[in-house]
């Protein structure tokens, strides 16, 4: 199944589709929007890049995960945000500019940051076995699936914005029938697993989320981060682009190991209910503060 056409042909593919819808929401102005929000901007990715990973490897080791999933719960507490934030944030009546700004940011950040948080997880929990890091050329691999599409997107989004705008429906149905497709691509590579995989990384992968939400959010007020803010911040952090991580744990070329994969494609699933009921929460709140008014 490792080396089949589902993981060599369609998993590229599929997130290529994903990471060049990313691309047609994006401008450069995303990119310098930074400068005028730097306290949220900075306040979100410090957290995101810092804190996240450190929170995951806490979950790994008091929950003894087995190596393997410990190593898949690090790629996942790696891989950046995605538009999936964006949508929720949305819902929630969240900044969603910075939830773009931060996901465009996170993106190309991942290139370098997501390499050495796998490398080492890898190094700790499965005694340095470098025949399945990302090594430099690896490294490269990584940046071809993640910034080639959305540099694709962004220059298609600038030449032909017309087109971009028919398009971005369109595409986010497309890139939320990939991820589905693609978390059913993991779980039928180990479907002789799937229970026991789910007792044991469920409650990690559902906490991880929880967390992530919760610190997102705190971190930016406590740092009087306005509440819109905030609320972007909480999303983009707590929402990983699970579709990534799947992609580089089963592709041949990368990873290559589909209980890596595991973990992402639990939290694929679970995600959707904390993510759901805290958007919901923040919606209802925003509306009786108008209510009040």
């Amino acid at each position: 199944m490792a080396s089949s056409t589902l993981t060599t042909v369609f998993l590229p593919i599929a997130l290529a589709i994903v990471m060049f819808g990313l691309g047609l929401t994006l401008t450069v102005a995303d990119f310098t929007r930074v400068a005028r929000v730097p306290k949220a901007a900075l306040l979100a990715l410090g957290v995101q890049v810092l804190v996240l990973p450190v929170l995951c490897l806490g979950l790994v080791l008091a929950f003894d995960l087995e190596p393997v999933l410990a190593v898949g719960m690090m790629l996942l507490a790696a891989s950046p945000g995605g538009t999936t934030a964006n949508l929720f944030s949305h819902l929630a009546g969240g900044d969603v500019a910075l939830n773009i700004t931060l996901t465009a940011i996170n993106s190309v950040l991942a290139v370098v940051t997501l390499p050495i948080v796998v490398n080492l997880a890898i190094s700790g929990f499965l005694d340095g076995d470098e025949a399945i890091g990302l090594q430099p050329a690896k490294m490269l691999q990584v940046f071809a699936i993640v910034l080639v599409p959305v540099i694709i997107g962004m220059v298609v989004n600038n030449r032909f914005p017309q087109f971009t705008e028919r398009m971005r429906g369109p595409v986010k149905v497309a890139s939320l029938v990939v991820l589905v497709a693609v978390i059913a691509i993991a779980v039928y590579t180990e479907r002789a697993n799937v229970v026991s995989y789910l007792r044991a990384v469920g409650l990690v992968a559902l906490l991880l989320c929880v967390l992530s939400l919760a610190i997102g959010y705190l971190v930016p007020r406590l740092g009087r981060v306005e509440p819109r803010q905030a609320i972007a911040s909480s999303f983009e952090i707590g929402i990983h682009n699970s579709t990534l991580a799947i992609t580089i744990a089963l592709s041949p070329s990368l990873l290559n190991n589909t209980q890596m994969a595991v973990p992402a494609a639990v939290y694929g699933i679970l995600m959707f209910i904390p993510a759901g009921a805290f958007a919901l929460l923040i919606a209802r709140r925003n509306a009786k503060a108008l209510v009040g008014q």
